[in-house]
């Protein structure tokens, strides 16, 4: 299932680097008078630019700003919610504009709830371009006794803990 979804990606990467570099015929040498931008061998508009800008250009014409953006955060997780804090918490991802985080404990996810207002305002101010509205903090879930697809109505499993 998710290889279908990959192959759809790299299929919509295909056409959208297709069209954006479309009508862009490759230019083979071309003579141009000394006088002109780029006349001279080592004249104005001749510099080679940073791989950095190239792709921040290209990133932009391909319209993955926002999911670089996004996965920035991802990243820079542990600096920005400081060493202590990223020890117990994981990104699961940004869905519909929420972070959601997942906290190893529900006292974790207690205080980080409380802190909550001071960390959205700093993910604002330091991600701008990343469109986050909102974050979730998660505590640990109990776990399930269900197991297959086919369940039976009822209380569930009594006595168990004693």
């Amino acid at each position: 299932m998710q290889q279908g979804s990959e192959l759809g990606f790299a299929s919509e990467a295909y056409l959208r680097a297709k069209s954006v570099w479309r009508g862009r015929p490759v230019r083979r040498r071309q003579r141009i008078a000394a006088d002109g931008p780029g006349g001279q061998a080592f004249g104005i508009g001749r510099d080679p630019r940073a791989l950095g800008d190239v792709l921040s250009t290209m990133a932009g014409e391909m319209g993955w700003s926002l999911e670089l953006e996004q996965a920035r955060i991802m990243g820079e997780w542990p600096e920005f919610a400081g060493a202590a804090t990223a020890e117990h918490t994981t990104v699961m991802g940004i869905s519909h504009g929420v972070l959601q985080i997942q906290c190893d404990s529900t006292t974790w996810a207690t205080e980080l709830r409380r802190l909550r207002a001071e960390m959205l305002t700093r993910l604002l101010r330091e991600y701008p371009g990343a469109e986050v509205r909102d974050i979730r903090f998660l505590a640990p879930g109990a776990p399930s006794w269900r197991h297959g697809p086919r369940t039976v109505p009822g209380r569930g499993p009594r006595d168990t803990y004693g």
